[in-house]
């Protein structure tokens, strides 16, 4: 089996980085962040929420050239500022009228039916907007870590011929199936490794560089810039305001540049995959 590597035209052993800025939509501080940590920082793409009540205001910002995913989204975690499903359908609906905030009252409540038509009214009102998608992830890892909702994700991905964003070996174990190799089945393809960035942007960041693989490995931030918005509702502002400072800081790329790592987006993974090859 090619390695992912090889058929994006590298040896094998090169280590390929993809830095992805996530919640693209969700807030103004957000949205602001996640473009500038692509235009003016190290960020290779950015995941959209197309539920979150910036969603149209990042459309009207995006630029044709962007490498933009969707971010399909079933939760809402924040206690005071709530999205919900663009179906508004009823299993979706906490008594906010939001998503529901957890994991474990998502999975236990969701009707699939629901879930495959929310994903893919997601994914359509991107269309329509005019985002040209680039791969699929999600939300809180929801479609991820249960293999009915696996399901459904990988159903969309096939027909939207998109890539798709997942976790290692270790997420498979917690989860209890091989989703990977349920993608690589379908022919989807995603990235050998993936990392979150989560408080101490710049350790964790420095760290994963230093212990960087063979083949394509993502590094996620949740970028955002610094705002009284931010802070009033999001427990985690100080580390995403880290996050844009980190991705921006411009002696970022010498030290990516120092580990021989070859930067690149998911648009060239979303052509190979179409491509066939």
């Amino acid at each position: 089996m090619t390695s992912l590597s090889k058929a994006l035209g590298y040896d094998a052993k090169d280590r390929l980085l993809i830095i992805s800025s996530d919640l693209l939509g969700s807030t103004h501080a957000a949205t602001a962040g996640c473009f500038e940590a692509m235009r003016d920082g190290l960020a290779t793409t950015a995941t959209l929420m197309m539920p979150g009540p910036w969603a149209r205001h990042a459309a009207d910002r995006a630029a044709a050239d962007d490498d933009i995913g969707i971010h399909l989204t079933l939760n809402s975690e924040l206690d005071c500022y709530r999205w919900g499903p663009l179906t508004y359908a009823p299993s979706l609906l906490d008594g906010d009228g939001g998503f529901p905030r957890t994991l474990p009252d998502l999975w236990d409540h969701a009707d699939l039916d629901e879930v495959r038509r929310e994903c893919r009214a997601q994914l359509d009102r991107a269309g329509l907007w005019g985002f040209d998608l680039t791969h699929i992830s999600t939300h809180m890892g929801a479609l991820q870590q249960r293999p009915e909702f696996f399901d459904v994700m990988l159903e969309i991905a096939v027909e939207a011929r998109l890539p798709l964003r997942l976790e290692g070996r270790d997420a498979e174990k917690v989860a209890g199936f091989p989703f990977r190799s349920l993608a690589s089945e379908e022919g989807v393809l995603y990235p050998d490794h993936f990392k979150l960035v989560r408080g101490g942007a710049r350790h964790h960041f420095m760290a994963a560089l230093h212990d960087l693989e063979p083949g394509v490995t993502e590094v996620v931030f949740e970028p955002a810039i610094a705002a009284e918005e931010l802070r009033a509702i999001d427990p985690s502002a100080t580390h995403r305001v880290d996050d844009l400072t980190l991705v921006t800081d411009r002696r970022l790329a010498k030290l990516v540049a120092d580990t021989n790592a070859v930067l690149i987006g998911y648009r060239e993974i979303r052509d190979l995959q179409r491509s066939g090859i």
